[in-house]
């Protein structure tokens, strides 16, 4: 019997229409579901490690509290005749996506251990609270690590601020720095925060001082919080690691604050200190100066404490310079300079007369295996004077003396390069 040969029939154009929608829905709907499933486990993590804070975490126990207030020009004050304690921590890369529950446990478990130890009178962030970078965290969603921390400092009880880094609100991330300054200035329901978004009439969210006075009204120490931005030269994504720096208007306010600080205290200018993210260009050039010399002080650059410890020793600063640095100095008001950035530096150097210095960083999350080391992890505990000078200490966080609610983690403290 002769088979009957089969003929192709050719869809039409209306049918491969149907196919092609019927395909697009099926796309759609996965992308969805997963969505959906990732949108939940997201939220589960973050709950977890918000119970963490809200269930496990003590408020620090101080024998004498400071209380600030606010001054007739909206900057919290301090006022004491003791010794000013301050922890400087930086790059604390909360994810709080799926990927990043585990690291962010860690992150919110070691600074509380640090800070509960310390009992610093205040804490300052220099960048980077949240890591919204989706294949490490597993969520764009950044305004969740502003939440969390604030969250975690308002359980300890106390007093803190944050000036921003280039992660904090990547051009990828939901929110941009205005949305989180709502978060941190929330003093309602955060009372512990010090932020301040800062004048609208210059760049940048987070340009505020803090003033230390003695009980006879004088300003013994200004504390300058800045905001370095993030990005330049059409890098907006940070791929190519072009940064930005302070800016001119910026600086012009630096100067007319000191100058307004100089008049209250009667002619006499305070003496300041001043926190960012990204370290100004003086301090690559400390740095290569220094290495250049064989890591041996040079007439600029004296070596003071901590490691280079990023490859090839490399300080990841602007290549622009609006004149900070050369500003400070004129005016000698500002001593020191601390930064954050660059998470395996934490090395001090004096460079033309100033202290310049990272903290070490909390990161576990931002260098690939960052979690299994822990030579780079700790904070800066600063300590201010009545008389204006200040001293530094660089603290480990694998130390006895910080008892951590949970276990820490195994790691080695070899250098991560």
């Amino acid at each position: 019997m002769k088979k009957e040969k089969k003929t192709k029939v050719k869809k039409t154009a209306k049918q491969r229409f149907k196919s092609f929608l019927k395909g697009l829905m099926v796309f759609v709907l996965v992308v969805a579901v997963l969505t959906g499933i990732l949108t939940c486990v997201n939220i589960v993590g973050t709950k977890s490690n918000s119970n963490f804070v809200k269930q496990s975490v003590s408020e620090v126990k101080f024998n004498e509290q400071l209380v600030p207030e606010k001054d007739k020009n909206g900057n919290f004050t301090f006022t004491t005749d003791r010794d000013f304690r301050i922890m400087q921590l930086t790059d604390i890369h909360l994810g709080t996506g799926f990927l990043s529950i585990k690291k962010d446990s860690m992150a919110l478990n070691a600074v509380a251990a640090m800070i509960s130890a310390e009992k610093p009178d205040l804490v300052v962030v220099t960048g980077d609270v949240a890591y919204p970078v989706p294949f490490q965290a597993g969520t764009i969603n950044n305004k969740r690590g502003a939440i969390l921390f604030a969250e975690l400092m308002e359980k300890l009880g106390v007093y803190w601020c944050v000036t921003y880094g280039n992660h904090d609100t990547e051009a990828y991330s939901f929110f941009a720095r205005e949305d989180i300054s709502e978060i941190y200035g929330n003093h309602d329901k955060y009372p512990h925060s010090l932020f301040s978004t800062g004048p609208d009439s210059i760049d940048g969210y987070g340009n505020y001082v803090i003033n230390v006075k003695n009980s006879a009204g004088k300003i013994t120490q200004s504390l300058f919080m800045i905001d370095s931005h993030s990005y330049t030269d059409n890098d907006y994504f940070g791929i190519m690691w072009k940064y930005d720096c302070v800016h001119k208007n910026q600086i012009e306010w630096y100067k007319q604050q000191l100058e307004e600080f100089k008049a209250e205290n009667k002619g006499d200018m305070p003496k300041s200190l001043m926190f960012m993210h990204i370290p100004v260009i003086e301090f690559r050039d400390a740095m290569e100066e220094y290495k250049e010399n064989g890591f041996k002080d040079t007439v600029n650059t004296k070596y003071i404490d901590g490691k280079a410890g990023e490859k090839n020793n490399m300080v990841y600063s602007s290549s622009h310079n609006n004149g900070l640095f050369d500003a400070c100095r004129e005016i000698g008001s500002t001593q020191g300079m601390f930064f954050g950035h660059d998470h395996l530096n934490n090395i001090a150097l004096r460079y033309k007369g100033m202290y310049l210095s990272y903290a070490y960083s909390v990161d576990y999350l931002a260098y690939a295996g960052i979690s299994k080391f822990g030579a780079q992890r700790g904070c800066n505990i600063i300590t201010t004077s009545p008389d204006g000078s200040f001293k530094v200490d660089k603290e480990n966080y694998y130390q006895d003396k910080y008892q951590s609610i949970n276990a820490k983690e195994s790691v080695t403290m070899d250098d991560y390069n």
